[in-house]
């Protein structure tokens, strides 16, 4: 007991000694945020997959047996526009592109078949090319040495140029998804001073608010009551 009371205190001490030798380092940049606007750069990466909602008729249905989803990487790239709305306030947007791929697993009921093995497998490759255009209010809390952490949320549209495509022959069957989505965003990040710029790491969590399956009067879009778009993106800002 008294070796991790001794080892507290050495971590706790650690820590009040690293907080106080920052506080006495120099501001880099100190009227950075005197600024009324800021512009920049930004790059993404994550991961996104899908929320499913089954139908009704989900249990009825002929040939669906069951559906999964999983997950796909993305990256993304944007613009930066940051205006400063009070002390700690501040209204962005972040204009960009972002590319990923999910899959949708589907398990379908096969007459062809005989015996146990009669469910076979039809993955469904979905990519996805978003044009976004986010409106993000920022809080942030009061400046210590060069690091200022912040949080933020906000909506962004976005248009999916991928979900014009037909699907090709040898991908059929294959749904279709909605052009328009609109996703809630909330995060966390910290600002990170330097001479000449700022960086900021951010994570985020977006949750796509409409339901995007194109229904086509088959069992493939009929087995969903709503299909939804989710994302965990770690966001390097430059500005």
């Amino acid at each position: 007991m008294a070796k991790k009371l001794i080892f507290i205190f050495i971590l706790v001490g650690a820590v009040a000694g690293s907080v106080s030798a920052q506080k006495k380092r120099p501001w880099r940049d100190p009227f950075y945020d005197a600024e009324p606007y800021h512009f920049g750069f930004a790059f993404s990466l994550g991961k996104t997959s899908f929320a499913i909602s089954h139908s009704d008729t989900f249990n009825q249905l002929d040939t669906v047996y069951s559906i999964e989803y999983s997950g796909g990487a993305l990256f993304g790239a944007s613009m930066i526009a940051n205006l400063k709305l009070a002390d700690n306030w501040d209204l962005r947007t972040l204009p960009g592109l972002m590319f990923c791929q999910r899959s949708l697993n589907y398990l379908l009921r096969d007459d062809l078949v005989q015996g146990d093995d009669m469910l076979r497998k039809h993955p469904m490759k979905i990519e996805t090319t978003l044009i976004q255009f986010p409106i993000i209010v920022k809080y942030r809390a009061v400046r210590e040495s060069n690091y200022r952490p912040y949080i933020f949320a906000g909506l962004n549209p976005a248009v999916d140029l991928a979900a014009r495509k037909k699907p090709k022959d040898d991908e059929k069957p294959k749904i279709r998804l909605k052009k328009f989505d609109v996703y809630a965003e909330v995060g966390v990040g910290l600002d990170n001073y330097l001479h000449w710029f700022k960086y900021s790491t951010e994570l985020k969590f977006s949750y796509g608010l409409f339901n995007i399956v194109k229904y086509d009067d088959t069992e493939y879009t009929n087995a969903y009551r709503r299909l939804g778009s989710k994302m965990v993106t770690l966001v390097l800002c430059f500005e």
